[in-house]
């Protein structure tokens, strides 16, 4: 397998206290929430500071001690990671958002439903293929998770050039430094210089799921989640592509 890409976004310590509401959020929801935070500053008049990164990387961090209000994960397990070191507030934790997995490519053509591997598109029999890392950002092992299942991995593997998040792994097929790349759904409605190939089908990998909750002693998260399961947020998210949870 080739070696993991450096991505350009570096997540930097997080400075409590420059903003009302400070949210670690999975990279891959970065144009959804950002119009959502936009929305929600201009109605409440709040400031909201946000990081973004692959799920594992602010896990970890929250873990450590970073301090925040909010963390929104790409999947249910690094939820589960910081649940268990007792930094969620009790009974916060909801489920917030879904999506699909994607394969994209750099040129256009005819985009396939995939359930079964011979349904893969020819384009993927050369190149190499973008993904984000497959041992723990969420868009890598659901991305794992579908070639598994399908039984390619074990042939694709070794062209698979690794990015530190879903979003880092769509830069390289839009920049052409890959040219073919596995990402979400939404990821690919962003990017107009990406088209999508191929179509995951959900039984392939586990149910993606973004769960969100506000972080042990925060006195602002609660209201702003509140805000994100409200009409105005669900409305966003769903134009970006998202499925939103009720």
């Amino acid at each position: 397998m080739l070696r993991p890409f450096a991505c350009c976004l570096v997540l930097l310590p997080v400075q409590a206290g420059a903003a009302d509401v400070t949210v670690l959020a999975a990279a891959s929801l970065k144009t959804a929430l950002d119009q959502a935070v936009f929305a929600y500053e201009e109605s409440s008049g709040d400031e909201v500071s946000l990081v973004y990164a692959g799920s594992s990387a602010l896990a970890r961090q929250i873990v450590q001690g970073a301090p925040a209000d909010v963390f929104i994960s790409a999947n249910p397990g690094w939820m589960d990671e910081v649940a268990a070191a007792g930094r969620l507030a009790p009974g916060s934790r909801r489920d917030l958002l879904g999506n699909r997995l994607v394969l994209v490519s750099g040129t256009e053509g005819p985009a396939a439903d995939v359930a079964h591997a011979d349904e893969m598109p020819a384009v993927t029999k050369e190149g190499r293929i973008a993904m984000a890392l497959v041992d723990a950002v969420p868009a890598g092992l659901y991305g794992r998770a579908a070639l598994e299942t399908l039984g390619l991995w074990a042939d694709y593997a070794p062209r698979v050039v690794q990015a530190d998040n879903a979003r880092a792994a769509l830069a390289l097929v839009a920049m052409g430094a890959a040219p073919l790349g596995i990402v979400y759904a939404t990821d690919a409605a962003a990017e107009p210089r990406v088209h999508v190939r191929g179509r995951f089908a959900p039984e392939l990998h586990p149910a993606i799921r973004y769960p969100a909750a506000v972080l042990e002693g925060s006195e602002t998260g609660a209201t702003f989640l509140d805000w994100l399961k409200g009409d105005a947020a669900s409305a966003i998210f769903a134009d970006a592509g998202f499925e939103v949870i009720d």
